[in-house]
């Protein structure tokens, strides 16, 4: 559709026949004329709201994005506005809401995680990761050669075996006591623990013992079996209902997960959005794509997104209660008074209406 300078014709006999159906109103005063005009502009932008949204998109969509919007205006509106705005506690309550609502929904109930996770992206990624070596070594040390688990390991060790001894030596009544007192007699003709010599050859031996495993491991766990192992474990819980998830979250009140998450994203969000590190970040990211666009038509921009003509003109029509309302509002008529009455007092506009009377 090109664009139109006038009325078209069909619309214009319909404003005539619509004003035909009126009782004519003389006018008899720049204010009855000013009034007039009011009255026809807003039946005639009604009447065209949808070809003029239509041809405005067209207009726009073919102009070049790099004509209105520069490198440096998106940098300032992500940089500059974006991210120096803290999110909104009306936003945040929203955002707690919605995951709420999505995470206990009963629809969860009935659906597996395996409609929400293929088979094959499982594969692919099983494969990835035991196809390298130095990452596969890194998991298996993280697991099993760790400090932090010979620790563990020593300890749980240790209240066992003093458990057990404690429960024995009270069962065994007189050869107990005494093994208790031949335990005090040596811990002071050594002026040692006896606790802590226990801890301390546990401690050492166990991680003797990790670290061979953690080589064994490395050595006889294959590319093939940590694949395997790790599709068996997707095989294990790939039929439970995504409800399941919900066993590992808590949703008491003052004791929530959403909440605790919800909270934690934001402060690391918070700290993130005002560093020069992020904004570094942005500013590269959008010089890369700004190169990348700059000479594309806003249309090519909106194809990207999927947005496209019949897309525009379902929108238009969705708003077509607002522009019609903005259209008959007092504000509007207001501003097209203003503009008209502006127009009438140019010295030239009331000469030539002077003339034309005389």
């Amino acid at each position: 559709m090109t664009a139109n300078n006038h009325l078209p014709l069909d619309n214009a006999q319909n404003l005539q026949n619509n004003d035909a159906n009126k009782p004519s109103t003389p006018i008899s005063s720049l204010h009855d004329l000013i009034e007039a005009q009011i009255s026809f502009m807003q039946q005639w932008l009604t009447q065209q709201a949808q070809p003029l949204a239509e041809e405005a998109w067209q207009w726009l969509s073919a102009q070049q994005m790099s004509r209105y919007v520069s490198s440096e205006d998106l940098q300032r509106l992500i940089n500059g506005w974006l991210l120096s705005q803290p999110m909104t506690e009306i936003m945040r309550t929203d955002i707690r809401a919605i995951l709420q609502t999505v995470i206990y929904h009963p629809v969860n109930d009935n659906m597996p995680l395996r409609e929400l996770v293929d088979d094959t992206q499982i594969e692919t990624l099983a494969s990835y990761i035991g196809s390298h070596d130095e990452q596969r070594n890194a998991l298996i040390h993280s697991f099993i050669g760790n400090d932090a688990f010979a620790d563990l390991l020593t300890q749980t060790l240790y209240h066992a075996i003093n458990d057990f001894m404690e429960t024995t030596l009270d069962k065994a009544g007189g050869v107990g006591k005494l093994m208790k007192i031949g335990r005090s007699s040596f811990e002071k003709a050594t002026n040692s623990n006896l606790d802590g010599k226990l801890q301390t050859y546990l401690h050492r031996n166990i991680k003797d013992l990790t670290r061979r495993a953690e080589r064994n491991a490395q050595e006889h766990l294959t590319n093939d079996e940590v694949t395997r192992l790790l599709t068996a474990g997707w095989t294990r819980i790939k039929d439970k209902p995504v409800s399941e998830l919900q066993t590992y979250l808590r949703d008491e009140p003052g004791h929530s997960s959403i909440d605790h998450i919800e909270s934690s994203v934001q402060q690391s969000y918070n700290r993130l959005r005002l560093s020069p590190y992020l904004h570094s970040l942005v500013a590269a990211s959008v010089e890369t794509w700004y190169q990348n666009h700059q000479a594309d038509s806003i249309a090519t921009l909106a194809a990207s997104l999927n947005i496209n003509k019949l897309a525009m003109t379902k929108l238009t029509t969705a708003l077509r209660p607002i522009i019609q309302d903005a259209i008959s509002s007092d504000w509007l008529s207001a501003h097209l008074r203003e503009m008209l009455q502006a127009f009438y007092t140019q010295p030239n506009i009331k000469a030539a209406l002077a003339k034309k009377d005389s």
